[in-house]
């Protein structure tokens, strides 16, 4: 019986140490709306730090990291997506090009990821952090290009959403680190930018998160997973993002453009050395 009682007494105490995932929600909920990027990246520093203490094996912790932040960024890019939309601020014609590339690359970039190894992944994002950081600092839009609100489409740009899903399966991400560097580059104004990363970031987390909860080892996580995905960090953090994105969406649109390129520029400074730290 003694072990019986040790085993609930540490399933009483997860359940009620899970209150930190909706406050993580909060705060990629914000920064979906702000940034376009669905909070994937700092979420992932945390998760890595936090989900040993849930049960979650070292080893699986990058892997069940991503994961968990790909599921939840579903419905926070979903709610970004909406608040933008209201706004106006969502390409449309431009996500219907990218979507078909988007769940293919979310799809077959979750398959590398779950080969590789958990250091070999967290190297990935930091570094990918410091590259996006770069980008947007001293990048722009192309040469001859002015700032438009028109949407760019063909078949460019579905190949260009095959590699976005790809790598953002790598790094856990909603794609918005790279969909908003390049909408801007084609001379999209960066809000709508923005506005349109979101609307990409639902398809990336649906192929990504399915891609890693269907091939990931039998028993890869102990209890409350679906595959790589740890159902309560994913669940938490996805219902909580969905009443603070609005928030976010609000403070995007009372920005300036070359503002909202030195913030984003900083925030993946940030996030990619807390990563390696």
């Amino acid at each position: 019986m003694l072990p019986v009682r040790v085993a609930r007494a540490r399933g009483a105490r997860m359940i009620e140490g899970w209150w930190v995932f909706p406050l993580l929600g909060v705060a990629a909920g914000v920064l979906a709306g702000l940034l376009g990027i669905g909070g994937g990246l700092v979420l992932i520093g945390a998760l890595v730090w936090l989900l040993p203490a849930y049960g979650v094996p070292q080893e699986a912790a990058m892997h069940a990291a991503l994961a968990s932040s790909l599921a939840s960024i579903v419905l926070t890019a979903a709610s970004s997506a909406r608040a933008h939309h209201r706004r106006g601020s969502v390409l449309w014609p431009t996500v219907a090009w990218m979507v078909p590339g988007l769940l293919l690359g979310g799809w077959l970039g979750s398959l590398v990821a779950v080969a590789l190894a958990g250091d070999v992944l967290r190297w990935c994002v930091a570094l990918y952090c410091f590259l996006v950081a770069a980008q947007m600092a001293f990048g722009g839009p192309r040469a001859g290009t002015t700032a438009t609100a028109g949407a760019p489409t063909g078949w460019p740009m579905s190949v260009a959403g095959g590699g976005i899903g790809a790598v953002s399966a790598v790094v856990g991400i909603g794609g918005g680190s790279m969909t908003v560097p390049l909408l801007v580059w084609r001379g999209v104004v960066p809000v709508r930018a923005v506005g349109t990363s979101s609307a990409c970031g639902i398809f990336i987390g649906l192929a990504s998160a399915a891609g890693y909860a269907a091939h990931a080892p039998a028993g890869a996580l102990p209890e409350y997973a679906l595959g790589y995905i740890y159902l309560p960090a994913a669940i938490g953090i996805a219902l909580a993002s969905v009443m603070a994105a609005p928030l976010g969406t609000r403070l995007a649109h009372a920005i300036s453009g070359p503002a909202l390129r030195r913030v984003f520029a900083v925030f993946m400074v940030l996030v990619g050395v807390g990563i390696l730290l």
